[in-house]
């Protein structure tokens, strides 16, 4: 027996008192009000998106690296070319490896020659502690 058959003569069909489901409050306003209880609103129309994304040509895309990353992949960036081993230390050369800023997290154990675009003051700050030195290209 279906649903239909089964309430035929019940009034309610199964709804409860009669004074239930009564109004257009049952389901959730009249026409576009509620909305906020709407199951579906990703469906509608009238769905805008907001906001403002910048262009690719426009957003800047640098590369950064802290001091203890590049102390243990300093292997690695003998072998690419963008460091060289000179007395009593390295000479590396930020931007041949592909980065643009030095920053200063991490602690420096050997003397560093660094050449990059920027440099954070921290990272200044450890090379020269150190007796190396942060040379700024341009």
């Amino acid at each position: 027996m279906s649903k239909k058959k089964k309430y035929r003569g019940s009034g309610t069909h199964g709804g409860g008192s009669k004074k239930k489901r009564r109004g257009a409050g049952s389901r959730g306003g009249r026409g576009k009000g509620g909305e906020k209880h709407r199951k579906f609103k990703y469906l509608k129309e009238d769905r805008r998106r907001k906001g403002f994304k910048r262009p690719e040509s426009v957003r800047s895309k640098k590369k950064s690296i802290n001091i203890k990353e590049l102390e243990t992949r300093i292997n690695e960036f003998i072998e690419m070319g963008a460091a060289e081993e000179v007395e009593g230390g390295f000479k590396v050369n930020l931007k041949e490896a592909g980065y643009n800023k030095l920053l200063g997290s991490g602690e420096v154990t050997e003397s560093l020659e660094v050449e990059a675009e920027n440099f954070s003051q921290k990272a200044k700050e450890k090379l020269e502690e150190s007796g190396g030195s942060a040379i700024e290209l341009s």
